[in-house]
């Protein structure tokens, strides 16, 4: 009978600090770099204790997506919750956020070279797609017809795709017309107005009823 390998606990710190080694090589070298011994290197710990939490680069891998995943949606529900009543802002900022995107292009990337672990990507970035429709399908924007005529589907797409891509192409050098969308998506996410906070009708003026009207 062939004897499992022991695995490092999941809940070892020591594997949190490997993770994190993971995620700053991911986002200052890209996920090319890693191996076993820049993991060790960057947490200045052996590859023989690398192999011990991950026996596979692929195990890894999955290990960084899932608990980035598990962060991610922790993260965007708190402020969802926090800030119920501007949704597309908080999903603008959401995708904006620099280590957020930078790792999620990585990812992306990784599952277009690793077909083994593609499936894993897909399913924890479908978790956070459909707490963002959620989202907005609670409150819906308005007060700015811009938006008006794309489904919540389509509006999402674009709020949390449109900062990706400007990474990608400021990746390779590229910032032709880039400041023009973000400054375009800024100017009508300021201008959006939840139902419940639109400004009520003034009061209508009564006329006094000694006041005849005039012929």
């Amino acid at each position: 009978m062939v004897s499992q390998r022991r695995v490092g606990a999941k809940t070892s710190k020591s594997r949190d600090g490997l993770l994190d080694a993971v995620e700053s090589l991911m986002l200052s070298d890209g996920y090319a770099s890693i191996t076993y011994r820049a993991v060790a290197a960057k947490a200045g710990v052996t590859s023989g204790l690398v192999q011990y939490y991950f026996p596979t680069l692929d195990d890894v891998f999955l290990a960084a997506i899932r608990r980035r995943s598990d962060q991610n949606l922790e993260h965007l529900a708190a402020l969802l919750e926090a800030r119920p009543q501007e949704p597309l802002r908080v999903l603008w900022d959401y995708s904006q956020d620099e280590s957020t995107a930078a790792l999620t292009v990585e990812f992306l990337a990784l599952g277009n070279h690793r077909k083994s672990i593609r499936s894993e990507i897909a399913q924890v970035s479908e978790a956070v797609r459909e707490l963002q429709l959620s989202a907005l399908a609670d409150r819906p924007p308005s007060g700015d017809p811009t938006f008006d005529g794309l489904t919540p589907g389509a509006l999402l797409f674009l709020i949390t795709g449109i900062p990706k891509l400007v990474r990608l192409e400021r990746g390779v050098g590229m910032k032709t017309a880039h400041r023009d969308i973000l400054d375009f998506f800024e100017h009508h996410l300021d201008n959006e107005m939840p139902p419940s906070a639109a400004p009520a009708a003034p009061p209508r003026t009564r006329r006094p009823a000694t006041q005849k009207r005039s012929r």
